[in-house]
């Protein structure tokens, strides 16, 4: 069983690190056009709704393909000056428990983002602003792609912590 779910803990983290390193390159595509932007705006008096909407339609794309690649780094937020002097049993409980609230919570957002994306998609929402962008259902259906990221690395973390807790138990025995 430990071979098997080694294989699925790696098979899972090089997906998200896959998504997490193409989450880069679209936030260097999105400073630079942030600065294209302001440098139009102020320079040239020129402004882009389009282009302004691309902006935060980047954005949200980051946040939602990049938040499982950060808790796969370990770039979430923990009070370390707590964790740091815990137990490895105690660690490892905190782990667990927050694996477990970050999986529900990520499986709720897909349950009710599915309605609100699927409502998008069928009346072929876009942009309330003259020359906006036309795919606004496009960035909304990146909710539940999303969370389904984060839920799956969740699930890879968590099977990696009980490896490494059940190595660690192992260990204390010999």
């Amino acid at each position: 069983m430990s071979d098997a779910t080694s294989v699925a803990v790696r098979r899972i983290e090089a997906l998200i690190d896959a998504v997490g390193r193409a989450t880069l390159y679209l936030t260097l595509v999105m400073i630079g056009l942030v600065a294209v932007n302001v440098l139009l705006r102020y320079s040239l008096s020129f402004g882009s709704v389009w282009s302004q909407e691309l902006e935060w339609h980047l954005l949200a794309t980051i946040i939602l393909l990049g938040m499982s690649y950060a808790l796969q780094r370990g770039e979430n937020v923990r009070v370390d000056v707590f964790y740091a002097n815990f137990t490895p049993r105690a660690k490892f409980v905190v782990n667990l428990a927050s694996g477990v609230l970050t999986l529900a919570i990520a499986l709720l957002f897909i349950k009710l983002s599915a309605s609100y994306v699927a409502q998008s998609w069928a009346i072929g929402e876009t942009s309330a602003d003259p020359g906006g962008i036309p795919y606004r259902w496009a960035v909304k259906g990146l909710i539940p792609l999303g969370f389904g990221l984060l839920a799956l690395q969740t699930v890879g973390a968590l099977l990696r912590l009980v490896l490494i807790e059940r190595q660690r138990v192992e260990a204390s025995r010999v």
